[in-house]
């Protein structure tokens, strides 16, 4: 019985079938789709057919096939393989007219742009225009949209593995290879969807990221940073410091989201490529609450620009604050001065949840100040941080065990197994006593049992009777085999635990 299957290096169809009992299999160029297998299931039932009514000439079905070289072939087969029967037409027809006819990539890409750019934030669209112009299209931009292949994208990722990267690094950064990947996979998976075929990016997996930790300041570095920063720029990082907000937000921030009535910080715009936006995500949209040294810098930085521009941190032209220009010509000297390690100003946002965190806030209430819907990020990301700032490492354990253990706290117990005398001096509440750890009687330790038992009771009647109250009864009739050195120091330890006990 004949199958339609589909080719794992070129992921096209090919049709499996037997003949003089041999295995042929004839490709095409037809990708994986429910039409397309019907149609070739469509002529592989008449070549089957045709086998068993002994009428099949493979020459008629496949003129060009290599299958024809080492089948053995009647001169009839070889005449009719110099001529095109009406029979491999009406396959070749059959084969064309179900190929998918689609745009050529390029031109596909742009109409996706146009349809899907009002959803998205101006710098999202530059930054998908310059990844599309300068990587997709000049690789793929003259191929029809439906003819890439998975091989294709598979070779074309390799090279951007050693293509020249950010200054002197050989090859793009896997995140950046993922990046460039995934926009292709997102166009050719819509037009997979729109022209009916299978799309070649299924099962492409993402190169893996190595995990990168983030790198706070200590409480003595931002101290060290605000005692030596300029004056003009003090109250811009005791903000940043103390708030979280990212860096967009903070250049972004106007005085009319200031409020210093609730004390409270109200992110709604964000400033990025040199324009007002919406914020990153829904969820950025959030009141910070001023702590005090936040409340009296803003209040300080009123004084400056309150009236000059309605831009909390501005230039002197009353323009917010160009991130390269900062990073540059403040930030970056600022760290070479102080000798602290080179780290992007993006770290005082994570400096700022450490700080959080080490102070012993919810983490629900951290996680709304920093924009996290929840806070899975926020332990993923900071919870190596928090044991070395907090001292969560058993020593809270050990303080309050030897607090309440050294003090002798109080220990509930029933009424009716409290010592006597204590019913006037101790609490009462519901038949339950509470009185002194300390006053509370131990459990008993039990009388040893069995043979070396009965001993222990034969030495504890002679202490107490005498030694003619001892009978060999005591033994069982026989004396027994004395204990060895080990056990007889245990039950001496246990008997004198009895005695004190009792």
């Amino acid at each position: 019985m004949g199958s339609v299957r589909i080719s794992d290096t070129t992921e096209a169809l090919f049709m499996d079938f037997r003949y003089q009992g041999r295995r042929c299999r004839e490709y095409t160029a037809l990708v994986d789709t429910p039409a397309n297998r019907k149609k070739l299931e469509k002529v592989l039932a008449k070549i089957e057919a045709e086998i068993a009514a002994g009428t099949f000439v493979y020459a008629n079905y496949f003129p060009n096939s290599k299958a024809l070289k080492r089948l053995e072939r009647s001169a009839a087969q070889v005449a009719a393989a110099t001529v095109m029967t009406p029979v491999a037409t009406a396959v070749d027809s059959v084969i064309k007219d179900a190929a998918p006819e689609t745009p050529l990539f390029e031109a596909f890409a742009n109409q996706w742009v146009d349809e899907h750019s009002i959803e998205w934030r101006r710098s999202h669209i530059r930054s998908l225009l310059s990844t599309l112009n300068s990587r997709l299209i000049p690789q793929f931009g003259g191929k029809a949209v439906g003819q890439i292949t998975k091989a294709d994208i598979l070779a074309f990722r390799a090279t951007l593995a050693k293509v020249k990267g950010r200054g002197d690094k050989e090859g793009l950064s896997p995140k950046r290879i993922n990046e460039i990947v995934g926009l292709l996979s997102q166009i050719v998976d819509e037009a997979a969807d729109r022209f009916e075929f299978t799309s070649p990016t299924t099962n492409i997996k993402r190169l893996r990221l190595r995990k990168t930790d983030v790198d706070p300041f200590s409480l003595t570095d931002v101290q060290r940073i605000l005692a030596t920063v300029r004056v003009d720029y003090k109250q811009y990082f005791v903000t940043r410091f103390f708030t979280g907000m990212r860096t967009g937000e903070v250049h972004g921030l106007k005085w009319k989201y200031v409020d210093f009535d609730l004390r409270v910080i109200r992110v709604r715009e964000t400033f990025v490529l040199g324009e007002d936006e919406y914020t990153k995500t829904d969820g950025s949209q959030r009141d910070i609450q001023m702590s005090q040294p936040v409340f009296d810098a803003l209040q300080e930085q009123f004084k400056v620009t309150g009236k000059a521009s309605e831009y909390v941190f501005c230039n002197l032209a009353g323009e917010p604050l160009d991130n390269k220009n900062f990073s540059d010509r403040i930030w970056y000297p600022l760290l070479l001065h102080l000798g602290l390690q080179k780290r992007r100003p993006y770290q005082m946002r994570h400096t700022a949840a450490t700080l959080w965190l080490a102070s012993g806030e919810a983490p629900e209430w951290i996680a709304r100040q920093l924009g996290h819907t929840s806070t899975e990020m926020l332990f993923r990301v900071y919870s190596r941080y928090v044991p070395n700032l907090t001292r969560q490492d058993g020593s809270a354990m050990e303080r309050l065990l030897a607090s309440r253990l050294s003090t002798g706290s109080l220990v509930a117990i029933e009424a009716n197994n409290a010592p006597s005398g204590q019913g006037d001096q101790v609490s009462r509440a519901g038949g339950i006593v509470y009185i002194p750890a300390a006053e509370v009687q131990a459990q008993p330790v039990p009388k040893p049992r069995g043979v070396y038992g009965a001993r222990h009771h034969r030495q504890d009647r002679a202490s107490q009777h005498g030694p003619d109250a001892v009978h060999k009864d005591d033994y069982g009739g026989s004396e027994p085999q004395p204990p060895p050195q080990w056990h007889r120091a245990m039950v001496q330890h246990a008997s004198s635990l009895a005695r004190m006990t009792h």
